[in-house]
């Protein structure tokens, strides 16, 4: 079975330090402003964060080391102080980087993932669009074969690292025929940020998350050369079920790192505030609520560890697909719906203070919500695990 090493260890204590020195001091201000810290991106890439399971040739750490599970670490150890830097790293990774990784042509992975890699740029993944979420096979974006060029027209919708001034592409899906059975075909095409007809809409404003980067894109006659296919045509719901399936891992990562920074957040403000002349912990009404916080941390980062080794496993050739499909979808759904509660006990917990800005619980519990949305619903994943168990849930 799966177990962190001294290594491990080592390098989850080197992401948090440059997390409590580069980002907890800026953290709120950036909140308050909506601001996106793109000077972080160089600097999360020096450290090698988002080249850890990436081969060497490109600029990555090597494949050989178990590099998804410190994937997870640093997006733990980054969401533990800020979620939106966390998911910057999640998507700049599942969504932007390891679909080139998986599905590119020797030429594609040569054109991109070196300055990817360095976090010298940022990718994102275009598959939600506004009337197309968890039935992502409804997609309306439609890619026609014109003279040696698709010609993409639709919309996207909530695409991360979409919109900054160092995305260099954007992998999208689109229809682009139709199956012998009748079904639609999806494939997944690589347009290049600046292209004529790529528009980046405005930013959101969203409940949380307000220092990622968050778009609405829009196709109109946008021309790609055809050899931005990114992977074989008609595979492109294939590849973002695969897409999917690592980044659920990845948010469960997330997700633990918010329910530990409430862990930590409750026990210190328990002790310190008093009421009635003695520290509001000595309450079981209060201390009984952190203790079963400490049980939803424990039990969520075991699931989600277990998964992303079970995905290490997977690279290796030991561990199969459907295995780690399941691994994922278990600790995504249990990860996340923990953190959410995790953020509910510590707004408790702080009473009239969490429901202030000047304490951070009040940011994590505005940030929380989506990690039960987003890489697939809470409803989404109990389907795939009834699936998994031989269900036939629909």
């Amino acid at each position: 079975m799966f177990e962190l090493t001294e290594d491990h260890e080592e390098f989850r204590g080197l992401v948090r330090e440059f997390a409590e020195g580069e980002i907890a001091p800026h953290v709120a201000r950036w909140d308050q402003d909506s601001h996106f810290p793109e000077e972080l991106v160089p600097q999360m890439g020096e450290l090698g964060l988002f080249g850890l399971n990436a081969p060497e040739e490109f600029g990555g750490a090597g494949t050989e080391h178990g590099g998804f599970t410190y994937t997870c670490l640093a997006i733990e150890e980054l969401g533990r102080i800020d979620q939106s830097i966390g998911i910057t790293l999640s998507a700049g990774v599942g969504l932007g980087i390891n679909p080139i990784l998986s599905f590119g042509t020797q030429e594609q992975k040569e054109a991109y993932l070196p300055d990817l890699l360095a976090g010298r740029a940022l990718a994102g993944f275009g598959l939600t669009e506004p009337d197309a979420g968890s039935d992502a096979g409804a997609s309306r974006t439609r890619a026609t074969l014109e003279d040696g060029q698709w010609v993409v027209d639709g919309s996207k919708a909530f695409i991360t690292n979409s919109g900054t001034s160092i995305t260099s592409v954007v992998t999208v899906t689109a229809k682009t025929g139709e199956t012998a059975d009748g079904r639609p075909e999806i494939s997944a095409i690589m347009i290049p940020a600046g292209t004529d007809g790529f528009v980046v809409e405005p930013a959101y404003r969203k409940l949380g998350w307000h220092i990622s980067d968050t778009h609405g894109l829009t196709f109109e006659g946008c021309r790609v050369p055809e050899d931005n296919l990114l992977g074989e045509r008609g595979q492109g719901f294939r590849q973002f079920l695969k897409t999917l399936d690592d980044g659920r891992v990845a948010i469960s990562a997330l997700a633990v790192g918010c329910a530990q920074r409430m862990l930590e957040e409750c026990t210190a403000y328990s002790q310190e505030r008093q009421a009635f002349g003695r520290p509001i912990a000595v309450n079981q009404g209060v201390s009984f609520q952190i203790s079963d916080l400490a049980v939803m941390v424990e039990a969520a980062r075991l699931l989600t560890y277990k998964a992303a080794w079970l995905k290490d496993e997977q690279e290796a050739g030991r561990r199969g697909v459907a295995e780690v499909k399941q691994a994922a979808a278990i600790a995504k759904l249990y990860s996340t719906e923990a953190a959410v509660s995790a953020t509910r006990i510590a707004t408790q917990v702080f009473g009239g203070n969490g429901f202030m800005e000047e304490y951070p619980v009040a940011r994590f519990y505005r940030d929380a919500k989506i990690l039960e949305i987003g890489e697939g619903t809470s409803e989404v994943q109990r389907m795939v695990i009834a699936r998994g168990l031989g269900l036939p849930a629909r």
